[in-house]
């Protein structure tokens, strides 16, 4: 059994019948209030179970206290936690196949769904907890924790039981294959002060209006989404507890944009390092909230729509205002361009025919 070790967790591990271990998850449920209790809930697939409630309400100070935190030189090297954002309950069957995939991963120590719809029922998350953490495939624990709010700037949160180096901030509807996710945390392990992702864009300056906007560019890039984004810890803590007013500030645009919260990691990254992010590439990925994605069951425009970040028709121009927002409170353009991706293998690069049409001859079968 595996039970993440933090002192301000009071701890209930029973074994022999998990029917009583509801009841008195429920009676804590019904004598507490929402801003009083922040909820995880983890299940190994083992004969145990083990549910933890962290009793204590939010506290902004709490997560910024160097003391509470694990010591850099603690935290393991050869693995990294998962932190998935979750928000709307139609997504959940998504949900339940991107998390199995994590799990799965050898050097992944734990999936961590931050579920950020203060709107949604503590029962569902109990139930969702333990569903996701008996249908597991794999060895990596599962729990749900609910954001102490609904603001994007929760995802990037300083956490007592964060044992790894590393994290991955990554969405709820992007399933990457277990072989990509090794390989995108391979390249971080060589490149641990930059991040390191799978979708890129990029900033740039409009002549003609004098005024950064958000584009894409295909041979140069300097902005991961938090799609997928791997990082050191330590950025959690330089996003959330450093950079004095001006972070403030920009934690604020953060807030009343509802969006942007990955530009702005990214200028902390670039800020430290003065290099750009890396890009990886991946065997196979499949974004379900992106129409393009080829088979299964597409996201409704419903569920795209409930997303915790908005996607309003002027996205491209929001994302724009932002980098030209975090450049104006904090007094310098950090962001810096890369070039390149980093790849596993080079196939071949031919057409060639396939079912009446024309593939990339790596994905031809020959006999």
């Amino acid at each position: 059994m595996l039970c993440f070790s933090c002192p301000l967790f009071l701890k209930l591990d029973i074994c022999k019948s998990k029917f009583l271990l509801y009841l008195i998850g429920f009676a804590l449920l019904r004598i507490m209030t929402t801003g009083q209790l922040i909820f995880i809930f983890l299940a190994v697939a083992s004969s145990r179970l083990c549910i933890v409630f962290s009793l204590r309400p939010y506290s902004g100070d709490l997560h910024c206290n160097r003391e509470k935190l694990p010591s850099q030189k603690a935290l393991r090297t050869d693995q990294f936690t998962v932190l998935v954002n979750g928000y709307s309950e139609s997504r959940i069957p998504i949900l339940h196949t991107v998390t199995g995939i994590y799990s799965s991963s050898p050097s992944v120590a734990a999936v961590v769904v931050l579920w950020g719809n203060p709107k949604t029922a503590i029962k569902t998350l109990v139930q969702l907890s333990h569903n996701l953490s008996i249908s597991s495939p794999g060895d990596a624990p599962i729990s749900v924790i609910r954001q102490p709010s609904s603001s994007l700037n929760a995802r990037f949160l300083p956490r007592p039981w964060i044992s790894t180096r590393a994290v991955l901030i990554c969405d709820d509807d992007i399933e990457i294959d277990t072989k990509s996710n090794e390989f995108a945390f391979n390249i971080w392990r060589n490149n641990p002060e930059q991040l390191v992702g799978l979708f890129a864009r990029s900033h740039e300056i409009d002549l003609t209006s004098r005024t950064w906007i958000y584009t894409v560019h295909p041979d140069r890039y300097s902005i991961l989404l938090t799609k997928f984004m791997l990082m050191k810890t330590e950025y959690l803590y330089r996003y959330s507890c450093e950079g004095g007013e001006s972070m403030a500030q920009a934690r604020l645009i953060v807030d009343e944009m509802r969006n942007c919260e990955d530009i702005l990691m990214n200028f902390v990254a670039a800020n430290t390092t003065g290099v750009g992010p890396v890009l990886v590439g991946a065997k196979r990925v499949r974004d379900w909230g992106d129409a393009r994605n080829e088979g299964g069951r597409e996201l409704t425009a419903e569920e795209v729509a409930v997303g915790l970040s908005s996607r309003k028709k002027d996205h491209r121009k929001r994302r724009g205002d932002c980098i030209r927002e975090f450049h104006r409170v904090l007094g310098k353009m950090a962001l810096r361009y890369s070039y390149g991706k980093m790849v596993d293998s080079v196939g071949e690069q031919g057409l060639c025919e396939k079912g009446g049409k024309l593939v990339f001859c790596d994905q031809q079968f020959f006999k």
